[in-house]
């Protein structure tokens, strides 16, 4: 499910979601086995050292985990979509409890993209939207630089378009 250039929503069809691309899922999922696959050898290697090899049956947690946490990751990454509208912008997440947030183009102040080293090792970047009420914030994690940069771009026109009206 790789993420592409959002449609606007036509009248009778409503909004055209787009989802994220598949580099968050195998970021997350990499920085998952690195940290689980890590304490479970650690966990193995000193239980089976210092309180004997039967204890170190314990290790199988952290990789029980591991599996658990990766379907987890997956559904998680699957849940995340948005969808520009034509006066807002809608962030849909969550996987047991859904979340939408609606953030209006004239309620805007300032959209943000973000690339921490991990993200850029990925090819990934973050939109953060930052609204006049705190609550209402909005980010949508892992988006390729290109759509990112998109996205930023739009949602700057449409916010100084709307805000110009208040």
């Amino acid at each position: 499910m790789e993420t592409g250039t959002a449609v606007p929503e036509s009248e009778e069809a409503g909004p055209r979601w787009s989802g994220l691309p598949g580099g968050l899922l195998r970021m997350r999922r990499l920085l998952l086995v690195g940290w689980l696959g890590v304490i479970a050898v650690a966990a193995g290697t000193l239980l089976g050292v210092f309180v004997g090899p039967g204890w170190a049956v314990f290790a199988l947690l952290p990789l029980a985990l591991l599996g658990w946490g990766w379907v987890m990751l997956g559904r998680n990454w699957r849940s995340w979509r948005y969808a520009e509208r034509a006066d807002d912008l809608l962030i849909s997440r969550g996987v047991l409890w859904r979340e939408e947030t609606v953030v209006p183009y004239g309620r805007m102040q300032l959209v943000e993209v973000t690339s921490g080293p991990l993200e850029r090792r990925f090819g990934l970047s973050s939109v953060q939207l930052h609204t006049a009420a705190a609550a209402t914030d909005a980010r949508i994690p892992g988006l390729l630089p290109e759509e990112a940069a998109r996205l930023r771009d739009r949602l700057t026109e449409l916010g100084e378009a709307r805000s110009a009206g208040l």
